[in-house]
C-alpha cells in the first residue's frame, strides 16, 4: 500500500507520440490517486506532440508540464535526465509514452521503493510474471535477449540483481545519483545509471504491452547506438579482454605456423598451440581483468578448471570447423585459425564474465564445497621462509 504523502515526479521522454498524450495523462492520473504526483513530458518531437500535452494539461487532473527541447543533447538519456533536474521531488519514475509502459504499475513501484532499502525499483519484462509480448516478433524477443545477456557479461557485480537492465519503466531516488559522471549517448539511461556505480536494487514484474499508437523507434540505428553506448561503457574491461585475447591469438598463429613449418601436421598443431594460450590467457585474465570479481567468485580451482573446460570445449568445435575451412574452403591453416579465434573471442568474454567469475550467493555452498574451498585457501596463502 502506498503511503499517505508520497510525493513522486513521472518523467516521460517523448519523440512523435502525440496520439498517445490524452489517454497516457488520463491513465496516469487515476493509477496516482492519493499520491501528489507531477508529470513532466520533455520532448523533442517534430509532430507537434508538445502543443498536444500544453492542451491536455490545461483539463489534466494533476499538474502536467513540457520541456520542449531545441537540442537534442543526450538523446533520450539526456531528455531523462533534464527530466530529473527539473523534477519537484527527489522520488522519479520513468516511463515511455506509448503505453507499453502500464501506469497502473506505478503504486507498485513506489510501494516497493517506500520499504526504505533501495535506491532503484526496476519494472522487469523477464523477472517472475513480466512478459515481452509488446515486441514485435522472434527476431526482437531473440535481440532484447542477446542484448541483456551481453549487459550482464559486461557488468556481472552491478547487474548481478537486474534481470532487465534495458528497460526504460523505472523509479530512481535521484539524490543517489552523481549527475556528472553520467554521459548518455543513447537511449538505454537506466543502463547508463547502473553501469557507473553500484545501486541498492529491486524488481517488480510487468507486462510489456502492445504500443497504443504511432509507430516504434527500435532500428538498427538505435541498435548501433546501443552497441556504441554498451563499448563506451565498459570499454576498460573490455578493452583489457580484447588485448589480452589477441596477444593470446598472436601466440596462437605463431606457435600453429613454428609447429607447421617444422612439419608437424595442422590439426596437431593447433591442438598444441590452443592449450598453451588457455592457460597462458585464464591466468592473464585472472591478474588483469577480473582481479576485482575473484573475492565473490568461487575458488582458485574451481574458476581454473571453469575456464580450462570451456576453452577445450570451444576447442574441439572450432578445431573440426578449422579443418573445414582448410580442407574444403582452400585457405591457410593460419587464417583458419585467425577466423575463428575472432569468434570465439566474443563467446569466452561472456562464459567469463557470466559464470567463471559470477558471484556467489551464500546458500550456493555445500559443507563439502566449502572445506574444499578452504584447504584451496591455504594452500593459496603464502608461506613464510
Amino acid at each position: 500500500m502506498v503511503l499517505p504523502g508520497s510525493n513522486v515526479s513521472i518523467v516521460v521522454p517523448t519523440f512523435n507520440e502525440a496520439p498517445n498524450i490524452e489517454s497516457l495523462v488520463a491513465r496516469i492520473a487515476q493509477a496516482v490517486r492519493g499520491v501528489q504526483a507531477e508529470i513532466i513530458f520533455v520532448d523533442d518531437s517534430t509532430d507537434g506532440t508538445a502543443e498536444v500535452i500544453d492542451a491536455v494539461a490545461r483539463s489534466a487532473t494533476i499538474p502536467v508540464r513540457v520541456i520542449a527541447r531545441t537540442e537534442r543533447r543526450g538523446g533520450l538519456g539526456g531528455a531523462v535526465l533534464e527530466g530529473f533536474a527539473a523534477a519537484r521531488s527527489n522520488v522519479c519514475i520513468v516511463m515511455d509514452g506509448d503505453h507499453q509502459h502500464p501506469p497502473e504499475k506505478i503504486p507498485e513501484l513506489i510501494e516497493r521503493f517506500e520499504r526504505g532499502d533501495v535506491d532503484v525499483v526496476v519494472a522487469s519484462r523477464y523477472a517472475g510474471g513480466g512478459t515481452t509480448r509488446g515486441l514485435a516478433g522472434r527476431w526482437r524477443v531473440g535481440v532484447s535477449k542477446l542484448s541483456t545477456m551481453l549487459t550482464k557479461s559486461m557488468f556481472p557485480v552491478r547487474m548481478k540483481d537486474v534481470t532487465d537492465p534495458m528497460t526504460g519503466f523505472f523509479l530512481i531516488d535521484t539524490t543517489v545519483l552523481d549527475s556528472e559522471s553520467l554521459h548518455p549517448r543513447g537511449f538505454k539511461i537506466l543502463l547508463e545509471i547502473l553501469a557507473r556505480r553500484t545501486f541498492r536494487v529491486a524488481e517488480i514484474p510487468f507486462d510489456f504491452a502492445d504500443r497504443h499508437a504511432g509507430e516504434s523507434k527500435a532500428s538498427v540505428r538505435q541498435g548501433i547506438h546501443f552497441l556504441t553506448q554498451l563499448a563506451y561503457l565498459r570499454f576498460g574491461k573490455l578493452s583489457v579482454f580484447a588485448v589480452i585475447g589477441g596477444l593470446g591469438a598472436l601466440a596462437n598463429i605463431a606457435i600453429v605456423w613454428i609447429l607447421t613449418q617444422a612439419g608437424i601436421n595442422y590439426l596437431a598443431s593447433a591442438v598444441i598451440a590452443a592449450e598453451l594460450t588457455i592457460i597462458a590467457n585464464f591466468l592473464l585474465i585472472e591478474r588483469f581483468v577480473f582481479g576485482e570479481m575473484r573475492g565473490e567468485a568461487a575458488g582458485f580451482w574451481a574458476r581454473a578448471a571453469k575456464s580450462v573446460s570451456f576453452n577445450n570445449a570451444e576447442l574441439l568445435i572450432r578445431i573440426p570447423i578449422v579443418a573445414l575451412m582448410v580442407e574444403s574452403g582452400h585457405i591457410t591453416a593460419v587464417l583458419a585459425t585467425a577466423i575463428t579465434l575472432v569468434v570465439a573471442f566474443f563467446a569466452r568474454f561472456v562464459f567469463h564474465a557470466l559464470v567463471v567469475y559470477a558471484p556467489r550467493r551464500a546458500g550456493d555452498r555445500s559443507p563439502a564445497r566449502r572445506i574444499v574451498e578452504g584447504i584451496d585457501a591455504q594452500a593459496m596463502t603464502p608461506g613464510e621462509l
